[in-house]
């Protein structure tokens, strides 16, 4: 369970380059024992927030803190503390599952390490403990690469979209990793491009857009602070918020890839003058569905766009 002892303490955080403000005055802290995300659309700023916090990029201003210590002061003494978890990892191609966690074993002398058998069933790896890196699939990779960052047994772990371009099946097989790290009280900063990955595992979660949080609270919250009202969602071929907005029982309306979102107080009665208004020649309802709010509708909403890869 998540305490307030925050273990990462991010203040005016700032990153430009050139005219380009990449991370723009960040605040916000991480709680020990939390899984928190970071939600952005490629740059927004996230990424390069989450590599100062590491210590693979220098700030232009502003303080960081882990563990207590500062970065990049204390960027060698913070790294023995931390394990990383990059998008795409550089794996030797003819070393073993067990070679390579035998590898990173060495890197670090004289400090407690995690047995490289109680790693491999960490991450679900036990008939694949023989086999050569480049005869995993996409998913096996994937919990490789976390079961490497935990190889120094870390306090927390930063997981860069770890479930991305897999398939369903093997994003929920890394989704129960990450929440049996959880359980065992490993703190664990994140990112990801999916919001039902986001609604299913984060505590909070930290909306960046244009180098700035927007937002910031657990999904739930969240959604309670957005939406008391119901999205349906469907497809006309035109793709018009505004022609949908005025209609009974709206709150708000908006498009995304041929999609269209409105958003009701009053189910029924928006509905029907939908369906009055096809039958009036207003336009096909296609692949219509009615849903409660969800993370992915406090995105969109407050940036105008869906989160995508």
């Amino acid at each position: 369970m998540a305490s307030t002892t925050d273990v990462i303490r991010v203040e005016n955080l700032r990153k430009y380059y050139g005219k380009t403000k990449a991370v723009d005055d960040i605040n916000f802290a991480v709680y020990s024992g939390e899984i928190f995300g970071m939600l952005g659309p490629n740059g927004a700023g996230k990424s390069t927030t989450i590599e100062m916090i590491e210590g693979l990029r220098v700030p232009d201003a502003g303080a960081v803190s882990v563990l207590g210590l500062r970065q990049p002061q204390d960027a060698k003494a913070i790294k023995q503390r931390i394990g990383i978890q990059l998008q795409t990892t550089a794996l030797y191609p003819r070393l073993t599952v067990t070679e390579l966690l035998d590898l990173f074993h060495t890197f670090y002398p004289g400090q407690r390490t995690v047995p490289t058998a109680e790693l491999i069933r960490t991450v679900d790896l036990e008939e694949k403990a023989d086999t050569r890196s480049k005869q995993l699939s996409g998913g096996q990779k994937q919990r490789l690469s976390v079961a490497l960052a935990l190889v120094n047994d870390p306090e927390i772990l930063f997981l860069d979209e770890p479930t991305t371009g897999m398939d369903p099946q093997a994003r929920r097989q890394l989704w129960d990793v990450v929440e049996s790290l959880r359980q065992r009280g490993k703190t664990i900063l994140m990112t990801t491009h999916y919001m039902e990955e986001a609604q299913q595992l984060c505590d909070r979660v930290a909306i960046v857009d244009h180098g700035h949080i927007i937002e910031l609270g657990s999904p739930a919250d969240l959604i309670q602070r957005y939406f008391t009202d119901i999205a349906i969602q469907f497809q006309d071929g035109q793709t018009s918020a505004e022609r949908y907005a005025a209609l009974p029982g709206v709150s708000h309306a908006a498009t995304e890839d041929g999609r269209v979102t409105v958003y009701s107080t009053d189910v029924p009665r928006t509905m029907a003058a939908l369906l009055e208004r096809e039958r009036e020649g207003g336009g096909v309802l296609q692949n219509l569905n009615v849903h409660g709010a969800t993370l992915e509708d406090v995105f969109l909403k407050l940036t105008g766009r869906a989160l995508r890869d």
